[in-house]
């Protein structure tokens, strides 16, 4: 995307009477505009305030530093009042400005989702999905071939975060999170269940040869490995083994499951896992559940959609593809 640096000084408000074209910046300005700010420093604005730093966001736009930072000047000069903060180094999007800027995003997704839904049929669809990394590496991924073989003009572009924590602002079209499917649970959004989450303990096929596990007890002899990203799913898995007297042994702790998942593989120790995505390693002998009769259930994942999404767009094509998946998944024991 690229977007000319503004002149530094512009101020729409001061064209009253006549529509004046702004060279610098290639906007028009006219008392008919519904008295919107630049639009091009709007667009600037939204991604700095998302990406955290005006460097990131002069990557994401094909930008100089120095022309986000003007693009952004002209904003706060039309708005009346700083929309950002130095912090260290960095410039930082201030309360008001970090609102804004939600607010700027969600004006912006249902520009590009009213585009999508009005343009050609035969154009082709870019669809942003934004998933906890190992549901999309574990499970969503390996099922994409078959929905790109079913709908051949849609891009489906995954992007993935760390934590379930994140929150839904601007920069993708549905997100995947664990939580509930009520209404009311995701303001200004709605959620559709897509996949139920069961812990189990996991280990290596070879680990396992060497020292077998036939009952709870017999993990007393293995070295404990866990995941940041799911605090917690040893104290769960131990109180329903009955072994929560364990639940103060030591334990090797990584970031993030999938590093802890590769750690297991390679045979380091044991963890707890979810299965659903971890049945391909499983079926492919990766992986074992050597006490699969001790489950933990968990909240499921959701698909996070807007209110306002047309229900009969590929959006929603895509989450009920997604929905169908997870029943599939769990009819056939993931």
């Amino acid at each position: 995307m690229s977007i000319e640096p503004p002149a530094s000084d512009v101020d729409p408000r001061h064209f009253q009477k006549q529509t004046v074209l702004d060279h610098d910046t290639c906007e028009f300005y006219s008392p008919d505009m519904r008295s919107l700010p630049p639009l091009n420093a709007l667009r600037v604005f939204e991604v700095a305030a998302r990406t955290g730093s005006y460097a990131a966001a002069a990557t994401e736009l094909g930008l100089t530093h120095g022309a986000v930072s003007r693009h952004v000047a002209t904003l706060e000069a039309w708005i009346g009042q700083p929309l950002f903060r130095r912090d260290g180094r960095r410039m930082v999007a201030t309360p008001q400005g970090a609102l804004f800027a939600a607010e700027v995003g969600q004006a912006f997704d249902r520009i590009a989702r009213g585009a999508q839904a009005y343009g050609r049929p035969t154009a082709r669809r870019i669809l942003r999905v934004n998933a906890p990394t190992s549901f999309a590496m574990r499970w969503l991924i390996p099922r994409l071939e078959q929905f790109h073989s079913d709908h051949p003009h849609v891009e489906v572009v995954v992007s993935t975060v760390s934590t379930m924590l994140e929150d839904l602002r601007g920069g993708f079209d549905v997100a995947i999170r664990r939580g509930p499917a009520r209404d009311n649970a995701w303001p200004n959004h709605y959620a559709v269940a897509v996949l139920e989450d069961v812990d189990t303990l996991i280990a290596s096929p070879a680990l396992l040869d060497k020292k077998p596990i036939g009952c709870p007890a017999d993990i007393e002899g293995h070295t404990l490995l866990a995941s940041e990203t799911r605090a917690g799913d040893w104290i769960d898995w131990l109180d329903a083994a009955g072994l929560s007297h364990m639940t103060g042994h030591a334990r090797q702790t990584f970031d993030h499951f999938y590093v802890t998942r590769q750690a297991v593989e390679d045979g380091l120790g044991i963890g707890i896992g979810p299965l659903p995505m971890l049945a391909i390693d499983i079926a492919a002998g990766r992986l074992a559940t050597p006490l699969p009769h001790i489950v933990v259930q968990r909240t499921g994942y959701v698909a996070v959609v807007p209110d306002y999404a047309p229900p009969h767009s590929t959006l929603m094509e895509f989450v009920h593809w997604l929905a169908q998946e997870g029943r599939q998944a769990i009819a056939g024991r993931f």
